[in-house]
């Protein structure tokens, strides 16, 4: 069952970076070869830095301004114009670091982030409504699917070089495991599996027809008396339910409450182990719920969660290692600013963006769910 995160949201989180990083001249094709050129279509592209080996124009900073425009709207806010000059000059010091980290790549980090790239665009694919609403969401932040796979991988690859100027040692890891009891608390969760009759259309996203409702309730309560009768609820999930997010793990979530929506978690909590729900009804559609399983409050063991503690150390250490780092390779690389309104906002204050962009604790102190 999809969380109170919107498609638009988690696309939001997960482009961030890969948008900053829009150092390809790649652009998505247009969808009407007869429309009418832009005013950018017709003058030159102006190359705004220079550096050994690199040049980037003005149409990519323009571009990743753009996408991080687009994700400030996926979540339902705007871009003060007063705070744009500082979003271009952590944008533009952005486009330079891809381009000088890559430069840096060793076979190693290429592998790594192309595995790491790899795994990011597939749990965005996967989480998605549909294939057409996830290229249609790109689509407002001027990404194509191809180019947010491509980006993603540029994102890991780069992290990848800046990760390898760290090390973590297990000493470490388990000093803040002990230093920090609390993080590591789990309130009590459920692990329960749902079977999700969609009352929204898969491509489209809209919501269906009173009519079609109506046949997907009487959908859902044949699935009801089957679970009922003691059919096996796993295989009824991957067959039946429209909750891309969990259908292949037989419909299958481990949470604690103020994950889910209301009513969807009121209705699990509520169950006996074993015990199968009534049709819960949400703005999702009609679910079944099936509960496997308490878990009291417990704290996570340090096997479970030492490499989510080194991945948080390690971020941290990467956030201190950047700023000499990247003025050594811009310094190394002669790099050049030749517009003038960004040369300026280059020399101003906090001339360095974090990369990776940092992440809250509570997300990256990672609670060993299952």
């Amino acid at each position: 069952m999809k969380s109170k995160k919107t498609l638009g949201v988690l696309l939001a989180a997960a482009t961030v970076a890969s948008v900053a990083f829009a150092v390809t001249d790649n652009k998505p094709a247009s969808t009407n070869a007869s429309s009418t050129p832009k005013l950018s279509d017709l003058l030159p592209d102006q190359v705004i830095v220079k550096g050994k080996g690199f040049e980037l124009k003005q149409s990519q900073l323009d571009e990743a301004v753009s996408g991080v425009k687009a994700n400030a709207s996926a979540r339902g806010q705007e871009i003060p114009p007063a705070q744009l000059e500082m979003i271009q000059k952590k944008l533009l010091d952005r486009l330079i670091q891809i381009q000088l980290f890559k430069a840096k790549a060793t076979d190693a980090d290429k592998a790594e982030g192309k595995k790491e790239g790899d795994n990011r665009f597939e749990m965005i694919k996967k989480r998605a409504p549909s294939e057409d609403m996830l290229a249609k969401q790109l689509k407002t932040m001027g990404l194509t699917v191809e180019s947010l796979h491509s980006r993603l991988i540029e994102e890991a690859t780069a992290e990848a070089v800046l990760k390898s100027k760290v090390k973590i040692s297990d000493d470490q890891v388990k000093k803040f495991y002990n230093d920090n009891p609390k993080d590591f608390e789990e309130p009590e969760q459920v692990r329960a599996s749902h079977i999700l009759i969609s009352t929204s259309d898969q491509k489209t996203g809209s919501e269906m027809s009173e009519d079609q409702k109506k046949a997907k309730k009487k959908q859902a309560e044949d699935l009801l008396k089957r679970a009922k009768a003691g059919e096996d609820f796993g295989k009824l999930a991957k067959e039946f339910s429209e909750d891309p997010g969990s259908k292949d793990k037989g419909g299958e979530y481990i949470f604690p409450r103020g994950k889910m929506v209301p009513e969807f978690e009121a209705a699990a909590f509520s169950l006996q182990t074993n015990q199968v729900s009534d049709i819960v009804t949400t703005p999702f559609g009609y679910h079944i719920i099936k509960l496997s399983e308490k878990i009291p409050p417990h704290k996570v063991e340090l096997a479970k969660v030492q490499d989510d503690i080194k991945g948080y150390l390690e971020k941290q250490e990467m956030e201190k290692v950047l700023p000499d780092f990247y003025k050594e390779l811009k310094k190394e690389s002669n790099v050049q600013i030749l517009d003038e309104k960004l040369k300026a906002l280059e020399d101003a204050p906090d001339e360095v963006p974090n990369f990776p962009a940092p992440t809250p604790k509570q997300d990256d102190k990672a609670k060993g769910s299952k």
